[in-house]
């Protein structure tokens, strides 16, 4: 698979923590730590995911905003892409949905585990790509680890109404389901990694399947806490297209999402001018949408 480390025995992507010191934090080179997420830098990375990595679009090459190192080179969705891979989430979608909530809240807590056994390498990564200094970075993976355990109570605790009934011998019972169609999140430069999962874990534990558009300039963080999220998922026997990915430029895939009836929710953080625009697109087919504006 080209872009990843992989292991002879499983096929699967290999993640080592040799190269962080339990004695004391040190920083890694960015091919380090790329390596250590799973990361092959030498290679095109896959920008896509859907249940399989890929990518058709033209590669964006993602520098470190600091000195301009070139990082990586991370292949897009084309707009044929992008419709494969909605059509993997909503073969998908049915089955997740249908899974009590306790479970879906284990698989959350799964993944908030993954985020804790590599904070650091995530942390550093999210450094490198968008300009942080380390301790935000990792304190931003910090922040995606505190809502995976804030989704799994709610997974337990989220519960509907029972409301009076004007008709004898009846009551009202109040339910939640998941939307009918998907999530699509759509991500800034400065938070790449925390507001995905301020969505993305409340989303999965209420049943919704969800597809992410990270920044233009940083879908390396994206692509590595994909990676994390895919081997939970198939830890679990879980279609792993329910967190789907599609680097790509707004013009194109994040318009494609703002367009798409079967997102049936877009959340979007970004600039008051592209959120009017995001909104308008989104209202003007009667979706929902979740406004971060600045």
């Amino acid at each position: 698979m080209r872009g990843f480390h992989s292991s002879p025995s499983d096929g699967q992507f290999h993640i080592t923590k040799s190269m962080w010191k339990s004695s004391g934090r040190r920083v890694l080179s960015s091919t380090a730590t790329l390596g250590a997420l799973g990361i092959d830098s030498s290679k095109v990375v896959p920008g896509v995911f859907s249940g399989k990595w890929y990518g058709s679009g033209s590669p964006v090459q993602v520098h470190n905003p600091y000195n301009q190192d070139l990082l990586a080179q991370v292949s897009t969705a084309t707009l044929e892409d992008y419709q494969s891979t909605v059509q993997s989430m909503s073969k998908a979608k049915q089955d997740w949905a249908s899974k009590p909530a306790p479970l879906r809240g284990e698989i959350v807590r799964q993944i908030g585990m993954e985020l804790r056994n590599h904070r650091e390498e995530l942390g550093h990564l999210i450094s490198l790509e968008c300009g942080k200094i380390l301790a935000e970075g990792i304190g931003e993976v910090q922040e995606a680890i505190d809502i995976c355990d804030f989704a799994v109570g709610l997974s337990r605790t989220y519960s509907g109404a029972v409301i009076p009934s004007e008709r004898p011998g009846h009551v009202i019972l109040e339910r939640w389901h998941p939307l009918n169609g998907h999530v699509g999140i759509i991500t800034a430069f400065n938070f790449p990694l925390a507001v995905y999962f301020w969505n993305a874990a409340i989303s999965l534990v209420v049943g919704n399947t969800q597809l992410w558009k990270p920044a233009d300039t940083t879908p390396l963080i994206a692509v590595a806490s994909t990676l994390l999220i895919e081997r939970v998922l198939k830890r679990n026997g879980v279609d792993t297209a329910i967190c789907s990915l599609a680097s790509g430029p707004g013009e194109t895939i994040g318009h494609a999402i703002a367009a798409d009836p079967r997102m049936s929710l877009v959340s979007f953080t970004g600039s008051t001018r592209v959120g009017r625009q995001v909104n308008q697109v989104v209202a003007g087919r009667l979706g929902k949408a979740l406004l971060e504006l600045g």
